[in-house]
Formats: structure tokens, C-alpha cells, sequence
């Protein structure tokens, strides 16, 4: 019997992506894809858990199958990445006019990215404090002792390390190696090595134009090639958001939420205050936030459905230059940078929330000292943090423990991490972007008429 309802659960699964191919068959907007798929997913998942309950064995055999959707475009997410991080800094680097403003540009990316990092560090600490969060209040449960316990064997990794061993390791000794992830320091070593390739290109553009040429001509047929595969995935958006909202909804825990609710609130006002710093600083710059706010839409949903910094980038670099009149140059490196470095949500409130949460129950006042050393830790550890999965889990790692803080109590938050991941993803392409418009203003690489204008074509990397 329970094999019937597992068959039967993989065929309304099925049923539902039909539905969605059928909407883009009939070209409806990418955004409104998506935006179904979250919602069949939420109906889809809940009436799983209402039906047979979370840890039954027909939802875990379903959820197997599920997996096959969800979890292979995640995998796929994941192939793309290093490629895509690769040629864009690369393109980004050597396509910029004479390589005259390339310091220019990535001192003002870096700067925003960083500065913002740490208001986002402030804003999580007075979230935190305001709602009185305390993690001695919670109790451990089986999934979150075992998830305290991978952490803590994680934290080997980094624990011995101090902050100048830790700068030296994002450097690359082996950029093969760390184009597999072999390190939790292996996108940012990409980022650089790909920085050097492209600096190096400027300045063959002196000793000898015409091999500058030749390889400039293949790392531009190379990125043709990647975005072209970054397209085909984003195709399967809608689809592997259904079977991974529908798999969360379906194997979450409601009592671990409820427990935990007031820790998502508390989460969900800090990234609603930073979105809104991040329109008063474009105000600040003369840029409109309202017309910036409904851009950028498009990026912002995929990347809270998708829970990926760095599979945004293609979404991310063609809202900058088609709909925000960035320069390409400027648009390539903010979003790429933004991928790994300073993300306001992984790398900014969420290790500083946990820091003020975990710090009464380790004994340590949550005094001024400590809340100016928490903001200088986070603003530093914001370098290197991976764009898909496991990055906030990598700077809370090395913001608790610089921090003398208990890192297994992070695994309290095992049930709620999907919820605040999305939220806290959308944040990090955000200030990606933001990081964009500021340094295009800066320097002079953006067209304010683009940017002034009411046209919001659709983007052509999410056309069906």
C-alpha cells in the first residue's frame, strides 16, 4: 500500500511540472514561473505532512524521488559555478577600456561590498538584541545535536588557524585543486587566480596585442559557451523549485519552527531594514531606489528560490547592464565579487545574530567591546564565503569561533535554515547590485537614461 501512494505522490509531482511547462510553453514570464512553482510547492509539500506527517515512511520514499528533481538542479547549480565565477572575472578584467579604471572600479566593489558587511553585522545584533534572543532558551533535539557535532569536526579545519593564516589561505597555491572545491576557501582562490589571468591579459595588451587578441577571442567564445549552459539550467528553475519547496515544506518540522519562530522574525526584520539601507545608500548617490526596486526583481526571486548567490550572476549581470545601464566591466565584477565576498545576509547578519544569540549561554556579556569586536570579525570574514550552499554555515564558523563562542550551538537552527537561507540569498545579490549602481555612478560606468527609464524588458537568460 504504501508503494501506491508513493507512485501516486511522484505522478501529482509530475503533474504539476507538466503545469509549469505548459506556462512556458505559453510564455508567461519567468518570475511568474517561479513564483508558481513556490507557491504548488508550499500547497504541494504541506498537504504531504498534513496527510501522512513528516517522518512517515511513504513521505521519505517520495521525498527520495523528489530529490531526483530538486537535488540534481541544485547539482547542476553547483557544475556551473566555478566555470561561471571563472570567465566572468576574467571577461570583466581584460574587456575593461585600456584596464585605466580597473583599480578605480575594484577598490569601490570591494569597499561597498565590505562596509555594507558590517551595517548588516550592526543591523543583526540589534535585531537580536531586540527580540532578546538567547540560545540557552532552546533545547537540542536529535537532528540539531548531530548537526552541532558536524560542526564542530568542520571547525577543524579553520580553528587553528589565525587571522593572518586565514588571509593567506585564500591565496591559491594550486587553482586546479580549488577549481574542485577542495577547500572551504576555494571560490574566493578561483576569484584571484581568475583576477591574475585577466590582469595579466591587460598587460599582454602592451608586450604583444595580437596574442592579447587570440586569447581574448577564446576566454570570449568559452564565456558564449558558459552562459549558453547557464541558460539551460535556469530553464529548470521552476522545476527544481517545486520539488525542493516541496520537499522542505513536506519534511520540516512544524514544532521546530514554531520553537524557532521567533529567531525567522527576528531574521526577516534584519533583512527587511538592510534591503532598505540599500535603497537610502542609492538615494544617497542621486539613484532612484523605486526605479532600482522594480528592476530588479527578476534576480532577486531567483535567487530566494534558488538559495544561490553564484547562480545568479547571469541574472544578476544582465539586470545591471540592460535594465540599471552598468557598464558590462562594472556589472561582471560586482556580481561575481558578490557572489564570495561581503554578502550582507550569509556573511553579515546571520553569524552576527548567532553570535549575540549564543553569547549569553556561553557565559560572554554582549557589551560594547564585544558588539564593535563581532562587526570588525564579520566585516573580515566576510572574504571567501562560498555563493551556493554551506557559505553562511562557513562565516559563522569562523565568526563564532575567532569569537570564542560554542559553534555546535549553531545546530539549533536546523530546522528554520531553508526559511532564512532564501531570504538572506536575495540580500547577497542585492548588495551585489547596489555595489554595481554605486560603482557605476562613481566612476562614471553607467547610463543614467537606462537607468531612468520605465522599460523593464525581459531578460534574455531567463526567456524560455
Amino acid at each position: 500500500m504504501e508503494t501506491f501512494f508513493v507512485i501516486l505522490n511522484i505522478l501529482v509531482l509530475a503533474g504539476l511540472s507538466v503545469l509549469l511547462y505548459v506556462m512556458q510553453k505559453r510564455h508567461v514570464s519567468f518570475s511568474k514561473r517561479v513564483f508558481t512553482a513556490l507557491g504548488l510547492g508550499i500547497v504541494l509539500g504541506g498537504a504531504l505532512q498534513w496527510i501522512y506527517s513528516a517522518d512517515s515512511e511513504i513521505v521519505s520514499r517520495s521525498m527520495d524521488w523528489y530529490s531526483l528533481l530538486g537535488s540534481g538542479y541544485v547539482h547542476l547549480l553547483q557544475m556551473i559555478v566555478i566555470p561561471l565565477v571563472m570567465v566572468s572575472i576574467i571577461t570583466a578584467i581584460m574587456n575593461i577600456k585600456g584596464g585605466k579604471k580597473l583599480g578605480k572600479i575594484s577598490v569601490s566593489v570591494l569597499l561597498t561590498l565590505v562596509l555594507t558587511t558590517a551595517i548588516a553585522a550592526a543591523v543583526g545584533i540589534a535585531s537580536a538584541t531586540a527580540f532578546g534572543l538567547d540560545a540557552s532558551e532552546l533545547l537540542n533535539g536529535q537532528a540539531e545535536q548531530e548537526r552541532g557535532a558536524a560542526l564542530e569536526t568542520r571547525l577543524a579545519d579553520v580553528e587553528d588557524l589565525t587571522l593572518p593564516q586565514q588571509i593567506l589561505s585564500f591565496i591559491p597555491t594550486n587553482p586546479f585543486e580549488d577549481m574542485t572545491g577542495a577547500r572551504p576557501s576555494s571560490t574566493l582562490a578561483v576569484v584571484i587566480f581568475s583576477a591574475f589571468i585577466g590582469i595579466a591579459v591587460l598587460g599582454l595588451d602592451r608586450k604583444n596585442a595580437q596574442q592579447a587578441e587570440t586569447f581574448r577571442g577564446m576566454v570570449n567564445a568559452v564565456h558564449g559557451v558558459v552562459m549558453r549552459i547557464v541558460t539551460l539550467i535556469l530553464r529548470l528553475t521552476p522545476y527544481g523549485i517545486l520539488a525542493l519547496i516541496a520537499k522542505m515544506m513536506a519534511t520540516t518540522d512544524p514544532a521546530g519552527i514554531i520553537r524557532l519562530g521567533e529567531f525567522v522574525i527576528a531574521s526577516y526584520v534584519a533583512l527587511i531594514v538592510m534591503f532598505v539601507i540599500h535603497l537610502v545608500i542609492l538615494l544617497a548617490f542621486g539613484m532612484n531606489p523605486v526605479t532600482y526596486a522594480k528592476k530588479v526583481v527578476s534576480p532577486l526571486v531567483f535567487a530566494f528560490t534558488s538559495r544561490s548567490s553564484a547562480a545568479t550572476i547571469p541574472l544578476n549581470i544582465e539586470t545591471q547592464t540592460k535594465k540599471l545601464g552598468v557598464s558590462e566591466g562594472v556589472a561582471n565584477l560586482s556580481a561575481s565579487f558578490g557572489a564570495t565576498i561581503g554578502q550582507n545576509g550569509c556573511a553579515g547578519i546571520y553569524p552576527a545574530m548567532l553570535a549575540v544569540m549564543i553569547a549569553p549561554a556561553a557565559g560572554t556579556p554582549v557589551d560594547l567591546s564585544f558588539i564593535l569586536t563581532l562587526i570588525g570579525v564579520v566585516a573580515i570574514s566576510s572574504f571567501g564565503v562560498a555563493g551556493v550552499g554551506g557559505g553562511a554555515t562557513f562565516a559563522a564558523l569562523i565568526v563564532l569561533s575567532t569569537m570564542n563562542l560554542p559553534v555546535a550551538l549553531a545546530g539549533l537552527l536546523i530546522a528554520v535554515e531553508p526559511l532564512i537561507d532564501m531570504g538572506r540569498t536575495a540580500l547577497n545579490v542585492n548588495d551585489s547590485m547596489v555595489a554595481g549602481v554605486v560603482t557605476g555612478k562613481v566612476t562614471g560606468e553607467i547610463d543614467k537614461n537606462v537607468y531612468d527609464s520605465p522599460d523593464t524588458p525581459e531578460l534574455e537568460t531567463a526567456r524560455a
